[in-house]
Formats: structure tokens, sequence, C-alpha cells
């Protein structure tokens, strides 16, 4: 079987080509600029090209077909029209990787399956993998268009440790706080539930899912069955630094109104994500591919990542500027304290 891949060397999408590289049934293919051909592993073809420009993509694919098409970069409506123009005809199965953050926010329940309502008036990004969706199966209802959404939550890779509230230059300086013995920011009361997936455990639901005719036409959530606080996130973090974990609690919508003055957009990652609670039922993941479940928990993901992240130091961004912003935030609760 054959697999084109678009992307193919992100967090998410570098797990799930490593792993059907090792697979002899399948040839693997990845569409993309090139630009971290180190990540890529032998034995995969790689074909470059920029998947915002359909010519030259059908100039470099040629008569090619394939059994699935995999599109991690789709993040408009546009990208997910583009695709269909480009591999109508040309594929047994697009799977297309949306965001469990189009869930309702805040949802009816807290327990959330794929029939959940999909709206997130709080992040554009949510809003338009929500549109991707809809244009998606629509063509898959009026011809066939071969379609499998995928759900992911918050995916991590030995690349860099998940936090909450981090800055543009992601959660090294998280770290740095915590090793410096300065507090961090926890959004809410640090009590919200909270689900994180190793990207190599996300990678065996994906790949079950792939050249599946059962799974054409339906959507999957992607995610562990570990559920943890924000807390125990944080103090799990600090015990693989060998630090203790002090934690500043702070509203998230103080969070968003604050954030928005030094430039951050806390709203859509926090009120239309994060901050909350959701636990993932995955029974209908689990029927389509029974060897999915949680081979590595977050107390031994984030020692992985740490290991890697110390010994690379490139994966070391300081963010002075989000230090700054945390260190104003939590100086002005604790005067506000004072003051009451």
């Amino acid at each position: 079987m054959r697999a084109l891949f678009i992307g193919g060397t992100g967090t998410i999408s570098a797990a799930v080509v490593r792993r059907l590289a090792a697979d002899p049934d399948w040839e693997v293919w990845l569409l993309n600029r090139g630009n971290r051909a180190e990540a890529v592993p032998e034995g995969v073809r790689q074909v470059r090209a920029d998947i915002r420009d359909e010519a030259a993509v059908l100039k470099a694919l040629g008569d090619s077909v394939f059994d699935t098409v995999c599109e991690f970069v789709g993040f408009i409506p546009a990208d997910v029209e583009r695709d269909w123009r480009l591999f109508r005809g040309r594929t047994k199965q697009y799977i297309y990787i949306s965001s469990a953050s189009a869930y309702h926010k805040p949802a009816g329940s807290y327990i959330v399956t794929e029939g959940t309502a999909l709206a997130n008036p709080f992040w554009e990004y949510s809003r338009n993998k929500i549109a991707c969706e809809e244009f998606l199966m629509d063509k898959y209802r009026e011809e066939g268009f071969p379609v499998t959404v995928v759900r992911p939550s918050h995916t991590y890779d030995e690349r860099s440790v998940p936090v909450a509230v981090h800055g543009d230059n992601g959660s090294w300086q998280v770290l740095e706080r915590m090793r410096r013995g300065k507090p961090v920011i926890v959004p809410g009361d640090g009590s919200s539930l909270w689900t994180l997936t190793f990207n190599a455990d996300f990678a065996v639901g994906f790949t079950g899912l792939m050249g599946n005719p059962g799974a054409v036409g339906e959507a999957f959530q992607i995610t562990g069955d570990e559920t943890l606080t924000w807390d125990r996130i944080y103090t799990e973090i600090a015990d693989a630094l060998g630090v203790e974990a002090k934690l500043c609690h702070v509203s998230s919508d103080y969070l968003a109104d604050v954030g928005r003055k030094y430039g951050y957009d806390f709203a859509g990652g926090l009120l239309g994500d994060k901050a909350v609670s959701v636990v993932f039922d995955n029974t209908k993941l689990k029927r389509a591919v029974p060897e999915t479940r949680t081979a590595v928990p977050f107390r031994k993901g984030v020692r992985r990542a740490l290991d890697y992240i110390l010994s690379h130091p490139e994966c070391q961004r300081p963010d002075p500027a989000f230090d700054t912003f945390c260190d104003r935030v939590i100086a002005a609760l604790e005067a506000s304290k004072a003051e009451v």
C-alpha cells in the first residue's frame, strides 16, 4: 500500500511516519518543502514541493495514486478545497487532521465523544478546523470523497514539555522558572482535567485507521486515556526536574485579558481549550484499532522529553519577555492580596 503525507515531520506526523516506515506493507511518501530532511526515516520517498502551489504539486506527483493521503498542515477551508481538487480520484482515503479543540466549549458534558457538538466561540483556529471538516464531509456525502477526520488533543514529543501557559518560544522558559525556584502560572485553580498524549501512542491509533475502509466517512478522536489535573501535570514536571513545584493559580479570564495587552492570545488556547475539563471517550477508536492504549504515561513521557531537551541546546529557547510577563502578573496578584 502507498501513503502520502502532506507535512510529515511535525510533532504528530513524524511519529506516524516513523511507525509506518517500519511496516513492510506500506510505501511511504512525504510531500513538503524539505526543511527537516534529517527527520525523514530511511526508505521514505520525499517529494519536495510547496503544497500551496497546486501546479508544482501536480508536476511533482505526476500520475501517482495513493491508498491514503494524510493532511497534517491544513488549517483553513482553502487548504482542504485545494486538496480535494488535487486528490479526488487518486486516493482511496484522505485523512484530515482536525483538532479536539473543535468540540463545543464548554460542552454539555465533560465526557467527550465524536458525537459531541462542534463549536468554539473563543478560538478562530478551531472554527477554521470545523469549517474544514464540514467542507470535506459535504464532499463525502455529495460525491463519495473518501475522507476520514482525526481529532487529536494535546499531543507532545521529546522536543517539548506540554504546559498550559507559555510565550512565543514554547515551554523552555517555564522549565527555567522552575529550575530557578520561581513560581509558574497555572490557569484556574489547577483542578481542571486535561489529557496529554505522547506522539508514539497517537501513531498507533492513527496508523490503525490508515487503509481501513470502515474509517471512511467517519471522525475519530485520538488521545491517551490518562486524565490529569493541571496541578498534577506541573507537579510531575517539577518532580522530573528535581525541584519543588511553586504554582501560582491565575484565572483564565484574567490571563486572557491581561495577556492581550502584552500581545499574547491566551483566550483561544485557554478559554477555548485547556481551561475546560474534558475526558475523552475513545471507545469508537478502540473498536476500530483494538491495540490503541497509553503505553507512555505522562510521568514517563515528561522524563523522556526533559532528557532530550536538556541535552539539546537548540530546544532551550529563552523567552525574557514571557518571563517578565509572569513576574508582573504574579506580583500584581500578590499585591492585590495584601490590599484586601
